[in-house]
């Protein structure tokens, strides 16, 4: 017995020194569970798509080992610091409605008990998600929403990985100054009478609303003159009125925030009424979709969108190329700016994860604090992430950036789109002027 007791000490000693090793917690948590609330059905379901498509390779990966993959993240088969716990994810479609996604963020909380929540892409319904998120001390990764505002609430319990609408929106204009400059791929430089009048249609949303301002507040500041502004009901069955007036002002450039349905159907009117401006751009969203290539084909050669990936990313980033192929695989599309945002969001929730060792809110609100990512990481092309934990705008990312991208046609005789901006990474010459229908 004495030998037996002895034994048990030994054991009971063995447990308490590895209980020093291990994190608190690792031992209790098997698996993480993340809410992502999304625009599943609806006129942005196709957005919704590869965001889910997305979120859930970046998943994949982190909970199995792709060791040809370079990145931490795929190593680890779970989050090494919590015992190899893996990330689970509990989706819910908010249909494009910020009362229904306020209300699946409470039931995601209080019902499904997630450790954290990601979403939301539109930016009106992140809002009340993140308020949501904020009374009751549940930390929230947004991955593409980009309206200003979200991060200048002084929100302790949400963090914004992507670059915001001001980013992109000056992205537009440098780029403008750059086609007086002449620096511009493949174009000698435009005099600025050429294409100082501006026009914008924006959908009437939060986001659109945003993006109508800092268009009037930016082309102020760069020079630029707005000839024309319009706000338009979101998920319009005609816009035939709207783009007459577009028309009306003669502008040089036209610019737009559309999801994509609307997005869609503005291309379709401007060639109905053949409208011919020198430069078209779109603020991303539905101008980025593979729908909006698929339904308009050749119709949208010569139009310019913003975004922050593409897959000519792929030549100069090798991660990029390996993540798209696996994405490929699974969709048959390539990353788009929504899907690579949406995995660059569950990228950085597993590095928090990480960094924590905890699911406790109060640890990883100290891990998002603190957290650096570096560029080497990520598939999309930034610096890296590293969040604000100061003066107006807490929580969001210092270091993503934007891409320009205009669709030309490829070799096979598909279309696609070429980086433009910037300038030091154009992949193409740009077609200028827009070719007009």
């Amino acid at each position: 017995m004495k030998g037996k007791g002895k034994l048990l000490i030994v054991f009971f000693g063995l447990i308490a020194i590895s209980g020093l090793l291990i994190p608190s917690g690792a031992w209790a948590v098997k698996e993480i569970k993340i809410g992502v609330i999304f625009p599943l059905t609806g006129g942005a379901a196709a957005a919704g798509r590869e965001l889910r498509a997305g979120t859930e390779l970046a998943a994949e990966i982190a909970n199995k080992v792709y060791p040809d993959l370079p990145m931490a993240m795929a190593q680890n088969a779970g989050i090494k610091s919590l015992g190899g716990a893996k990330i689970k994810l509990i989706f819910k479609d908010h249909e494009g409605n910020p009362t229904l996604g306020a209300d699946l963020a409470k039931k995601l909380i209080l019902d499904d008990k997630v450790d954290g929540i990601m979403g939301c892409y539109f930016s009106s319904v992140t809002k009340t998600v993140s308020s949501v998120c904020e009374q009751y001390g549940v930390p929230m990764i947004n991955t593409s929403s980009t309206s200003p505002a979200l991060t200048k609430r002084g929100f302790k319990w949400f963090w914004r990985t992507t670059p915001h609408d001001k980013w992109f929106t000056k992205d537009l204009f440098e780029f403008l100054n750059g086609l007086t400059d002449g620096k511009v791929r493949g174009v000698k430089a435009v005099a600025k009478k050429e294409i100082t009048n501006i026009a914008s249609a924006c959908e009437k949303t939060e986001w659109g609303s945003h993006v109508s301002q800092l268009i009037a507040q930016l082309a102020k500041e760069y020079g630029f003159r707005v000839r024309k502004s319009i706000l338009y009901a979101a998920k319009s069955t005609d816009l035939s009125s709207e783009v007459r007036s577009l028309k009306a002002a003669r502008p040089d450039v036209m610019l737009f925030a559309s999801y994509t349905s609307d997005a869609i159907l503005m291309v379709k009117t401007l060639k109905a009424q053949r409208a011919h401006p020198k430069i078209i751009w779109g603020q991303d969203a539905g101008f980025e979709k593979p729908e909006f290539r698929k339904t308009l084909g050749d119709n949208i050669v010569g139009i310019l969108t913003r975004t922050v990936f593409l897959p000519k990313v792929v030549e100069i980033k090798k991660l990029a190329g390996l993540v798209n192929a696996m994405y490929k695989e699974k969709t048959g599309n390539d990353l788009g700016g929504a899907s690579a945002r949406a995995f660059t969001g569950l990228q950085t929730w597993v590095y928090l994860l990480e960094k924590a060792g905890s699911t406790k809110p109060a640890d990883i609100q100290r891990a998002a604090n603190t957290i650096y990512i570096p560029g080497k990481e990520l598939v999309v092309p930034w610096k890296g992430i590293k969040f604000s934990t100061s003066g107006d705008e807490i929580g969001q990312n210092t270091l993503g950036s934007g891409l320009i991208g205009q669709y030309q046609k490829q070799k096979d005789g598909t279309v696609g789109l070429e980086i433009v901006y910037p300038f030091d990474v154009s992949s193409a010459d740009m077609i200028y002027p827009f070719p007009g229908y």
